[in-house]
């Protein structure tokens, strides 16, 4: 009787515990969890300069991730097998840049006069030659490339590139609901690079006083406008949906990165590609550790970078950990490696950086971290307090959400 009387007095508060664990852990999953917002259908077009310089109507814009899920929903619906790899719309161009922009008027010219420049003199409109070996070179494998004559692209034995030779390049410049002149600079600079038989050069970060500038071709650069903010993460992954490279790569409006160390990422990343032709290059910064850049800054600067250092090693899986610079905006993604990566993203702050390389390390894609030249530049938007804490919480919620099945 004493042990029935006592279960029942017991039993009542476990199920009260019981229930308002459910709710706090309903509450957390609904109002703190973050979640990406979904593309409104303006966001899924984009316009761009016709041949004559004007402004396109509005454009479907391809998206390779709503081709895959269509593929796989009618797979699913026929009980077949589905390859993601197989169903991924193959590369069109050689290289993708997306360069996420908020705000950037002031900034935006300078980068797209270097990223241009060295995307047309270095892939325009020919095959790009695949490197096919090694080679023994002062005692370091290198890989062996063909000769300008021999420019065929090998197809990847197991890869996403169906078709054998993909050539050219795109900007996909995505505008995170700017309230400034943004889109119109970028709208400027397309037809000042469209028209004229020798465009103006402008400045950039690492070429001040340019000589020359190049013409470039209609449609190089698409411009994306997003009707409202929805953070870095938002815009780049938002580009990254529509990139039709063989190659992506995203960077920073302000030009920080030296565009010409592309050629050391696209490198490195076929070094360690897989039989899949995955692989992931983040450009890094850390051999700048001890540079005037690092430094100069103010001391309270560099105290939360070195404790966002140790939450990164603490909060992330041992691969991720290991990265010395997460958080440069310059990193490369071979077409074969973005399904793993891109339509599982949730983060759309400055923190997406890891979760990219999170999710990259479960699902076994090589990553290779290759130094890059890089200098601060005038009128980032960081807020080094604010920034930093939400940093290190949306840390913690990927590690919470990650690892407790949260997200999937």
């Amino acid at each position: 009787m004493y042990y029935f009387l006592a279960s029942q007095s017991v039993y009542p508060d476990f199920q009260v515990q019981f229930s308002s664990a459910t709710v706090l852990i309903f509450l957390f999953i609904t109002f703190v969890v973050p979640y990406p917002r979904r593309p409104l259908p303006s966001e899924k077009k984009y316009r761009t300069l016709d041949k004559d310089g004007k402004l396109t109507q509005p454009k479907d814009l391809p998206c390779w991730v709503d081709e895959a899920k269509r593929k796989w929903l009618d797979a699913k619906a026929k009980n077949q097998e589905f390859n993601v790899q197989k169903y991924v719309q193959p590369a069109q161009v050689f290289m993708t840049l997306v360069i996420p922009a908020y705000n950037e008027e002031k900034r935006l010219i300078g980068m797209l006069e270097e990223a241009v420049n060295f995307l047309e003199k270095h892939y325009s409109n020919l095959p790009q030659p695949k490197p096919v070996g090694k080679q023994e070179v002062n005692g370091s494998a290198i890989k062996k490339r063909q000769t300008q004559s021999q420019m065929l692209y090998q197809k990847p034995p197991t890869g996403i590139y169906e078709d054998l030779a993909p050539k050219g390049w795109e900007i996909l410049l995505v505008d995170d609901g700017s309230t400034d002149a943004t889109v119109k600079v970028a709208e400027h600079f397309t037809r000042t690079h469209l028209l004229p038989s020798h465009p103006r050069p402008a400045s950039g970060p690492w070429t001040p006083n340019p000589k020359t500038a190049v013409n470039i071709p209609p449609d190089s650069i698409r411009l994306i406008s997003l009707e409202s903010n929805r953070g870095k993460g938002g815009a780049v992954t938002h580009g990254m949906r529509h990139a039709r490279g063989s190659y992506v790569l995203f960077a920073d409006a302000d030009g920080a990165s030296d565009i010409s160390d592309l050629p050391k990422l696209v490198t490195a990343a076929d070094d360690i590609a897989d039989s899949q032709s995955r692989a992931v290059a983040v450009g890094s910064r850390a051999h700048m550790v001890n540079s005037a850049a690092v430094v100069q800054r103010s001391k309270l600067r560099n105290f939360l970078m070195h404790c966002f250092h140790i939450f990164i090693r603490t909060l992330t899986p041992p691969k991720t950990a290991r990265v010395k610079d997460t958080q440069c905006g310059f990193k490369l993604f071979t077409r074969a490696c973005l399904p793993y990566i891109i339509p599982h993203m949730h983060m759309e702050g400055w923190i997406f950086d890891v979760e990219m390389l999170m999710l990259a390390e479960f699902a076994v894609i090589p990553v290779v971290e290759v130094p890059i030249g890089w200098k601060e530049v005038a009128g980032s938007k960081l807020d080094v307090i604010k920034d930093s804490l939400k940093m290190a919480w949306n840390l913690f919620l990927l590690r919470v959400c990650w690892g407790t099945g949260i997200y999937s």
